[in-house]
């Protein structure tokens, strides 16, 4: 599949922000009704959660695995958002990877909210060369 380019007379459609290059890493519990199963669900609650945090849903990638766990990748105008999940520990890990203008504690949040989450712990995490200033 080839790339798909966002540029606007050599300018990026969606400039970095004033915060700079964030990651949200978000752990938290599946609980009997997070509706993580259902690829197609997840895909939609998760592009629903970007797009309450002003993100812009580019493409997206799957992987199912055969234990039940899933692998989703949102790739955005501002980034990427991916959800790994291990059900047979309940388990649910999200990065969502910022370059712009995104509301990323919002997306996080919103997640937590669509998906039925448990026990959320959420870390903010300075990326690139401002971070190491």
């Amino acid at each position: 599949m080839p790339a798909k380019s966002l540029s606007g007379g050599g300018r990026p459609l969606f400039p970095p922000g004033p915060a700079g290059m964030l990651l949200y890493a978000v752990d938290a519990v599946l609980t009997p009704g997070s509706p993580v199963s259902d690829i197609g669900q997840l895909t939609e609650l998760a592009s629903d959660a970007v797009a309450v945090g002003g993100g812009h849903v580019l493409d997206t990638s799957h992987v199912s695995f055969p234990n039940g766990a899933v692998t989703l990748v949102l790739i955005l105008a501002e980034s990427h958002l991916a959800i790994h999940t291990w059900p047979e520990d309940n388990l649910i890990a999200i990065d969502l990877f910022s370059c712009g203008a995104i509301d990323g504690p919002k997306v996080a949040a919103e997640l937590a909210r669509l998906l039925r989450l448990d026990d959320v712990h959420t870390q903010r995490i300075e990326r690139g060369t401002a971070a190491r200033r």
